[in-house]
Parts: C-alpha cells; structure tokens; sequence
C-alpha cells in the first residue's frame, strides 16, 4: 500500500509510481541507477550530459580530447555524448525488463544540445519514453519531440518562465508534453533558475510557486491529467501529503535526485557516498561561479572555497585615470595602463606579498590576483576547452556563429566539464566541484542509513512509497 494512497499513473504506455529520479550530468547518474529505478516501478532518467561509454571489454572509454582546434574538440564532445547516451539508454531499457519507464535528460546549455538530443533519439527509438530538459529556455524540445514522437518535460522554475515556453512553441505540441518539472531555485542540486527578480538568500515557499504554475497552466488550457512534478528538497513523502490529492495543486509528482545518489547501483564513487552521509545543515552553497552564469548549488568544499577568495581578491580598475583611480597599478600586471585607487592599490601589493602575484583581468573591468599555479592551470583549462556548453563564460567559447561569446574569458569561473569528469571518476571530493541538492544533509539524519546502510534502489522506492 503506497503512502496515503498515492496512486500509479499512466506514462509511457504502462503505469508507474509517480516517482522520478532526477537526471544528474556527466555520469552521476547511468543505466545501472535508472534502469534499476524504472525496474521498481517509476520513471528512471538516463543522463545524456556527456554520458559514459565503454569499450569491448567493458570498460568506461576515457573523454580525450586531442585535437588542435577547439571546434574540432567540440565535435569530438557531441560524439562522445551521443555514443554515451545511446549506449547508457539500451542498457537501462535492458534491466528495466519492461517496467516503469527510461527517460534521457539534457541541459539544453549544454554545447552542441540539439544535435546530441536527436542524435540520441534517432538511435534509441522506441526505448525512450520522454525528455526532460532544463538549464536555459528549451523552446525547440517540444517541436524535436514531435519529430521523433517522445513525451517532452519541461524543467521550470516559475510559472512565468512555463508561460513563455508555452505560448511560444509548446502549445502547438500539447499532446506530447507529458509532465512539467518544477524545481525549487532554493532547494535543486545542480544549476538552478533563479530569476533576477528573485533573491538567492531568501527561499520562497514552493507551495505558492507550483500552485501560480498550475493556475497559469489552466489559464493556458493545458489539460489537469498533466502532472507537475516537484523536484527539489523532496526527501520523505508524509512531508508533502497536503501535496496530494490537493485540487489546488491538481495532479502531482515527485523527484529524487539527492537520494538516488546514495544507493548501491549508483556509479559515482565511494568516496563520494561517504562524503553525503557527513554533511550537515548549510553545508551546500548556491553560488554563482559556474561558467553557464546559472546559479548552482553544490556542497561548500574547498574547490569553492578557493573560488570564494579568488573573488574576494578583485579590484576594479579604469585604462586612463579617472575618478577616484588615481594611482597605478604596480603588482600582477604588466604595464602602466592599470589605474586603482590608493585603497586598492595597498590590497594589490598586500596579496602580492602573500604570494598571489598574477593579476587577471575579467569581464567586469576587475583585476583578480591569483598564484602562479592558479594562473597555469586557468590558462591551460581555458586553452583545452572543449565546447561543453552553449556559452561559456571560463572560455568565452559559443557552440555557434563565430563560436565567441565577444567577452573577455572570465578566470572567476572553472571548467565545469574538467571538475565534473573527475569526480565522477574517481578524483577528490574536496577539490571538484560536487552537486547536491539543499537536502544531502538528511543523509546524516535519517535512521534509514544508519550503521552504514546503503539501500538498493528497489530498497529505497519502496521505502519512499511507505512515506519515508
């Protein structure tokens, strides 16, 4: 008996529990977590941001990119994330023998995102049952949708933002849109879609925000059997039971992304899993370093904390004198053509003096002081870029037009593909950038994993369809 009554729907051609496991990028989630989620009965989502792939012997095949051009290297990353994503697809199909569902997610910023999405669905028809795509204003999903027959889901983080999408495409494919993902900006692991009209320090309630969703989908005349599905510091049922069966909210669905990661057909590393049972309360920041310029939330390591201070190490300067830049710059730069203010200029030597002596230029009119190490290993990252995203604000790369974003590249940023690649292979827990949603503390907290336990996925969907 499911909790308080929550009952299948029907996706995909069969029933399911409305219960979906959030599609985590670059191999945080493969076919063993999804097909063994759509194996116990819900909806499984493969990622197809740079998935894994593998050679004859099984083995994960290495993303190396060694071409000279960046547009070469991009090339070679759209084809890497097709053959992942095609390979991570069939398998989960296979162990989910026919139950629940398999859905593939993309980052619709994600570089090169079109050609990776129908290149995947041209090789996995039949096998995928829809597409959620976020991170950015995906308003082509639903017209590739239609063109390959799949179920499409939004990912949204306002009413506002679905209205948009609606209205411009979406309407004209309503058939084919099977659910809208509403994940919470405050809550979400991974990139988030806070507005500039919303404040990252100051959470809003989600009830408010999904119950303007459903009025706004109503007023568009999109049909009440499309679910919203919540996504975002979903931890135990019982907590969201005025959620279901509320005529208000209409009908609702759940996301685990979080939870997922603790189980024992999840591929990220032990390292990785034991870390989530140590946080506490606070320990995952929302932040603003990510080269896509969204919002994230990742767990406050000392890969962002060295972001943190790289920032803190900033001061802005003028070409020509001006104002209050009275003086010049003496330390980090070459050349006379740096003007600060006096105040400014004693920080500059004071981080020169502790050994911070490069001075890098942003896109802001700033000056951020690091090492020299720190300089190389920006340089080189900047020079490797792949094209992982549709812009990037580490590399000032674009994946179209004369692939530049015009911006000068920003060194307060990271290679988001580099750092993720790593952890998710292996590489340290302290020193990469490490998503999880505001929730992960609850690890720590919940009996359930008490005395080490790590549940099998089945383990856990049944435990979460008792409440807990």
């Amino acid at each position: 008996m499911a909790f308080k009554g929550l009952q299948p729907i029907r996706y995909g051609g069969r029933e399911v529990w409305p219960l979906i496991e959030g599609g985590k990028g670059v191999s945080a989630t493969n076919h063993t977590s999804s097909g063994a989620w759509a194996a116990a009965g819900g909806i499984g989502t493969v990622s197809a941001v740079n998935a894994d792939s593998y050679d004859a012997e099984g083995k994960i095949i290495p993303q190396l990119y060694e071409q000279l051009t960046r547009l070469e290297r991009h090339e070679q990353l759209i084809r890497y994330a097709i053959d992942g994503a095609v390979e991570q697809v069939r398998r989960a199909y296979d162990i989910a023998s026919g139950h629940g569902a398999i859905n593939i997610n993309v980052l619709w910023e994600m570089g090169g995102a079109q050609q990776v999405l129908e290149g995947v669905l041209e090789k996995t028809r039949g096998l995928v049952a829809g597409v959620t795509c976020g991170a950015g204003m995906p308003y082509r999903l639903s017209e590739i949708a239609a063109r390959f027959n799949v179920n499409y889901l939004p990912i949204i983080s306002s009413a506002r933002a679905f209205r948009a999408l609606w209205r411009r495409a979406y309407n004209k494919v309503s058939e084919l849109m099977a659910a809208v993902v509403y994940e919470d900006p405050w809550l979400a692991g991974g990139h988030n879609g806070l507005s500039n009209a919303e404040d990252p320090l100051k959470p809003e309630d989600p009830y408010p925000r999904v119950k303007a969703l459903r009025e706004t989908m109503r007023a568009e005349g999109v049909a009440e059997s499309v679910p919203i599905i919540m996504a975002g510091g979903v931890w135990y049922l019982r907590e969201w039971d005025h959620w279901i069966d509320n005529p208000e909210l209409g009908a609702i669905a759940f996301q685990y992304g979080t939870r997922p990661l603790l189980t024992q057909e999840s591929p990220i590393p032990q390292g990785w899993k034991d870390r989530l049972r140590e946080l506490d309360p606070g320990d995952v920041l929302l932040h603003r370093f990510s080269p896509t310029g969204f919002y994230s939330s990742a767990v406050h390591n000392t890969f962002l904390r060295e972001l943190e201070d790289r920032s803190e190490r900033q001061i802005p300067y003028s070409k020509v004198q001006a104002g209050e830049h009275t003086v010049r710059l003496d330390v980090g730069v070459k050349g006379k053509n740096f003007w600060v203010t006096p105040k400014d200029l004693e920080r500059a030597r004071s981080w020169a003096a502790l050994g911070f002596t490069e001075g890098l230029r942003t896109p802001d009119d700033t000056i951020v002081f690091v090492s020299p190490a720190e300089r190389n290993t920006i340089r080189e990252d900047q020079a490797a870029c792949m094209g992982c995203l549709s812009h990037c604000g580490f590399s000032s790369w674009k994946d179209h037009d004369d692939y530049t974003t015009g911006r000068l590249a920003d060194p307060r940023s990271f290679c988001i593909q580099k750092t993720l690649q790593d952890i998710a292979h292996g590489g340290s827990t302290e020193h990469n950038l490490m998503f999880a949603g505001h929730a992960a503390y609850r690890f720590k907290q919940d009996p359930f994993y008490s005395n080490n336990f790590t549940p099998s996925v089945k383990q856990l969907v049944d435990r979460i369809l008792t409440g807990d």
